[in-house]
């Protein structure tokens, strides 16, 4: 058993990887603006904490007795951060050193950082690994690939830290994001009556949120000496974004129309992931059809309803209602 401390841990992948922490017998500290909500279980082992990852000196009290840090709070996509630059710079990168630091002096032994694997922005090469060079195309980019060095610069053989590169999450979460693209075009399949491709070339890796849940858990518990200082892809199935479209136009309906239209986001790239395979023997168990399958039973079982039109699927829709980033 360990005393986690999960900064966004009411998000999407939050709202997953809490709980089967908890069922493994941790004790869980969600540190969240908690700006959609929560809807975590009410689990005698879990602490949720409402506050700002900025606020340094607040986060160091709940910081205190921690075994391990599971990062994963951001101003998340690069819709939300263009429309607010500064306060995603403040939120991903400013604050980021000082809660390493903070972290390493309050006796954490373990950070795990949620980067991402879209820092590779575009790439025509077969297979991105981890050396390969970043060329980020938006500010989200950016500032998660400048916080990794900042990680690195701290680390210690009391503190372990390694970085995960996620690709594109799918599936069903209790806190479920619509405006991710597997999420987004089987929405639209199930409650739109058609697919709207934005662009459809792009090609984009793709994980499950179980598969993602499942490297994080793993990360717990992988020898120090394998993970310390080490960067790992997580990606399984790169798939353009018409391909994408069109699995999910076989699996909901065969007949529907899919509608194409231009698309200024230009990220391109094909995440290999052999490294975490290799050094630690993980392997995805689920795909983007399982994702699919996922969400569409959640829709039958009514637990994503008005999930066109409530701006609570939609995180730029939500963080504008609220006040939290700039209309312009």
């Amino acid at each position: 058993m360990a005393n986690i401390l999960v900064t966004g841990g009411a998000g999407y992948v939050g709202h997953v990887l809490v709980p089967r922490l908890l069922d493994e017998g941790h004790f869980v500290t969600v540190y969240d603006t908690l700006y959609f909500g929560c809807r975590l279980p009410n689990h005698r082992w879990l602490r949720v904490v409402k506050g700002d990852i900025r606020d340094t000196r607040r986060l160091k009290d709940h910081l205190l007795g921690q075994d391990v840090v599971i990062h994963l709070a951001c101003i998340s996509n690069d819709a939300s951060v263009e429309l607010d630059p500064r306060l995603s710079e403040t939120t991903n990168y400013d604050c980021f050193e000082p809660m390493v630091i903070a972290a390493k002096n309050l006796g954490v032994s373990r950070f795990i950082f949620a980067s991402s694997g879209s820092v590779y922005g575009v790439s025509d090469a077969p297979n991105v690994t981890e050396d390969h060079p970043l060329v980020p195309l938006s500010l989200y980019n950016i500032f998660k690939g400048k916080c990794e060095p900042l990680l690195f610069k701290h680390m210690s053989p009391e503190f372990t830290c390694t970085i995960i590169r996620p690709a594109t999450i799918c599936g069903y979460s209790p806190r479920c994001r619509m405006d991710l693209s597997v999420n987004l075009l089987t929405n639209q399949a199930i409650n739109a009556g058609k697919i709207t491709v934005f662009g459809g070339d792009q090609m984009r890796p793709n994980l499950h949120i179980e598969d993602m849940v499942a490297v994080y858990r793993l990360m717990l518990v992988a020898p120090h000496e394998k993970i310390h200082g080490e960067i790992f892809n997580v990606g399984y199935e790169n798939l353009s974004i018409r391909e994408i479209a069109r699995t999910v136009k076989n699996i909901v309906d065969p007949n529907l129309e899919v509608v194409t239209t231009p698309s200024d986001d230009n990220r391109s790239y094909r995440l290999n992931s052999d490294k975490i395979a290799r050094v630690l023997n993980f392997r995805p168990k689920f795909g983007i059809t399982n994702g699919i399958t996922h969400l569409v039973r959640a829709f039958g079982n009514h637990l994503l309803p008005d999930s066109i039109e409530n701006d609570w699927y939609y995180n730029v829709r939500t963080m504008k209602k609220l006040g939290v980033i700039n209309h312009a």
